[in-house]
């Protein structure tokens, strides 16, 4: 089966054909770095993550490219708040977001361009608009000519006459027409600025991820993504500028993940319900978080509330005691069980099914309900009074390929283990096999300070960490 992707622009599942056989271009669009990220950001990173892993998992070269807005208003509003320079608040906040999204298990992008190393090449941009007639200085800005691109509304599936002026979108009596968009902004007094030929200033919001992800992946991308409140005006208005540039498709496959809800409220300022990942992090394990994220198809609006997580922390947890069990056996017990390949088949049949629903727009719900039909089979196998060694490796393996698409390791606890803790493990249950429970008790009680949780299972002894 192909991989099928919903795309934006046509509004319906498309194979997948990239520009290049077994190469995938793909461009995601990164965020402004002025503060720490909130989970709306996390979404994309986390859902993009997963879409590269699983492209990857399919034989595919994947160049990822993910940029960081390191000059923009809000950065400039939070310089003048806190008396320093813009540049060493986004040094600080592109630190905080890979300490942030490497916790959450996504691995960095094998670019991450900033804004401020591309002016030569935006400069270049907007001069070649203008030239082309697509862009017009007034008053030191500059501006383009949105109705002069005849494909606009093309993604947001809009009308010119239909579209309302959007986000970072200023209206004034500099432009032509209300619908023209900032290309190049005079700078304003003690404002950060770059020389240009329309004199100081910076470039608009827009323009720097047409230009970064073409210096990046050539004219035409394979895939470009970001979340659902991009679609307007700001990839539309990539669309209306690179292709203006270039005269060719900006992006095949455009793919957008939807919102993320507070209790049921959409995430907003005004509402005072900004749910940073920093603060997520002190409080719950980053890998909770990111199954949460992945438990609803990325397209679909995701709610974020405390049963919500709840629930997350006690599905992974399932997961994961499915997996420390089967280990458990695996280390514990002969090889005396049947070796047929009944059990073998079904295992393959969940992968089968794992796949497909991945292949068919990375549908990570479907996915991580086949890791519970792995996990069911696995406490079933279990239940046999005799199991045998390639079954229980089958299990693990299988587990441990699936798991590492959806970025949700479940061998990591291993790793926690040092000599001094198995030592431990090993006196305790040698005390209790002697009937000294007083010590058993001490070494529990001595677990329990540093964090650790010792469980008594029919599998025999194992430990994890507490919440």
């Amino acid at each position: 089966m192909s991989i099928q992707i919903f795309n934006s622009l046509s509004r319906q599942k498309e194979e997948f054909i990239p520009l290049e056989e077994g190469k995938v271009k793909m461009y995601v669009c990164g965020p402004t770095v002025y503060n720490y990220i909130h989970i709306g950001n996390a979404r994309p990173v986390i859902v993009y993550d997963t879409v590269r892993r699983h492209l990857q998992y399919r034989g595919y070269d994947v160049k990822y490219v993910s940029n960081f807005t390191d000059v923009d208003d809000k950065l400039i509003k939070a310089a003048n708040e806190l008396g320093q320079e813009v540049p060493e608040i986004a040094e600080r906040f592109i630190a905080a977001y890979f300490e942030n999204t490497k916790a959450l298990g996504c691995a960095e992008a094998d670019v991450h361009p900033l804004v401020t190393d591309h002016m030569a090449q935006i400069i270049e941009f907007i001069v070649a608009l203008i030239e082309k007639g697509y862009a017009y200085e007034s008053q030191g800005d500059v501006y383009y000519r949105t109705r002069k691109f005849e494909g606009y509304g093309k993604l947001s599936h809009q009308s010119v006459d239909e579209l309302k002026v959007g986000a970072r979108v200023e209206t004034g009596d500099k432009k032509e027409d209300e619908l023209d968009f900032v290309l190049w902004k005079a700078a304003k007094p003690k404002e950060i600025s770059w020389d240009s030929p329309w004199g100081k200033g910076r470039p608009g919001w827009h323009i720097e991820c047409s230009v970064m992800a073409r210096e990046h992946l050539g004219d035409t991308i394979d895939i470009h993504a970001g979340g659902q409140d991009l679609t307007f005006p700001h990839h539309e208005n990539e669309i209306a500028q690179s292709e203006a540039f270039t005269g060719k498709p900006f992006a095949h496959y455009w793919m957008h993940n939807g919102y993320i809800n507070i209790d049921n409220e959409k995430m907003s300022k005004s509402l005072n319900n900004f749910v940073l990942v920093n603060d997520i992090l002190k409080e719950l394990d980053p890998q909770v978080l990111r199954f949460f994220m992945l438990s609803v198809h990325y397209r679909h609006p995701i709610n974020y509330s405390q049963q919500l997580v709840e629930d997350a922390v006690a599905g992974l947890e399932r997961l994961r005691t499915a997996y420390a069990n089967l280990k458990h056996r695996l280390s514990a017990s002969a090889d005396l069980g049947d070796h047929s390949d009944t059990w073998v088949h079904k295992i393959e049949e969940i992968k089968t099914a794992f796949i497909e629903t991945m292949d068919d727009d990375f549908n990570t719900a479907n996915a991580i309900s086949s890791l519970f039909d792995l996990s069911r089979l696995s406490n079933t196998y279990l239940l046999e009074k005799q199991t045998a060694t390639a079954v229980l490796e089958t299990f693990i393996a299988v587990f441990d390929e699936l798991a590492s698409i959806l970025g949700l390791p479940f061998n990591q606890q291993e790793e926690l283990l040092d000599e001094e803790v198995e030592a431990l493990m090993a006196e305790r249950i040698e005390a209790r096999k002697n009937r000294d429970f007083a010590r058993a008790d001490e070494i529990r009680d001595l677990f329990k300070e540093q964090n650790i949780i010792l469980e008594d299972t029919a599998q025999g002894t194992r430990w994890k960490r507490g919440q």
